[in-house]
């Protein structure tokens, strides 16, 4: 487990962005946790959101030229991841597109700088992969090269259903489909490997669930 991971998990736990109870997904499945990326709501939870972007990007050694953001949450990530980069040395130029083009001003459906060389994009989590797609797309239109996605968290979970299980996540499928690595803060197992080492009592009440979730819907590392 990376320290950054066992980190960001902690910060996300008291920022209430992580929790544990009973949470139906929208594949329809009871997940005994859940990440919501969108209450990072403030100007202290972002700052410190986008040092934990850049660090992972940085510690993989993957070379690339600029961020992207899908939108919505994709925008203010690639941003904070930005400014993150800069405080560590290294300043490279972001953009990010709109859900419907403007037909006015600079026109068009992309925000900032022009995409090109190698591009990065950062999400949240990636559920059916599908503005992990557009983003591919609309990066390769422009004439640059995807290089890898950066997200928060990785499920590490079979697509699907309650019912239909996939045999692989979506994460899986972004990397095989478009050839370019997932890179991820924190992923499901060491989520796990967190629960297990706490020493909060509460906490660690819900290992129990949560590995029975991972049996269940889990892929393989």
């Amino acid at each position: 487990m990376k320290p950054h991971s066992s980190e960001f998990i902690e910060f996300a736990l008291h920022a209430n962005v992580l929790s544990f109870g009973d949470f139906k997904t929208k594949a329809g499945r009871l997940s005994p946790y859940f990440f919501n990326a969108g209450d990072f709501n403030d100007g202290t939870k972002l700052g410190a959101l986008g040092q934990f972007y850049a660090r992972t990007l940085l510690a993989s050694g993957i070379s690339f030229d600029m961020l992207f953001g899908p939108a919505y949450k994709g925008i203010t990530l690639s941003a904070s991841t930005a400014i993150a980069l800069s405080a560590l040395g290294k300043n490279v130029a972001f953009a990010y597109n709109r859900k419907e083009a403007k037909d006015h001003g600079e026109g068009g459906v992309l925000v900032g700088s022009p995409l090109g060389g190698k591009v990065v994009i950062i999400d949240d989590v990636i559920s059916a992969g599908t503005s992990v797609r557009e983003s591919v797309e609309m990066i390769k239109k422009a004439g640059a090269t995807p290089s890898a996605v950066l997200i928060a968290l990785d499920r590490m979970e079979k697509s699907g259903n309650a019912i239909e299980i996939g045999k692989m996540s979506a994460v899986q499928a972004v990397q095989q489909d478009f050839g370019i690595p997932v890179l991820a803060i924190a992923n499901l197992m060491d989520l796990l490997f967190f629960l297990e080492q706490t020493k909060d009592s509460a906490l660690k009440a819900a290992l129990p669930m949560v590995q029975k979730y991972r049996d269940q819907y889990g892929v393989n590392e």
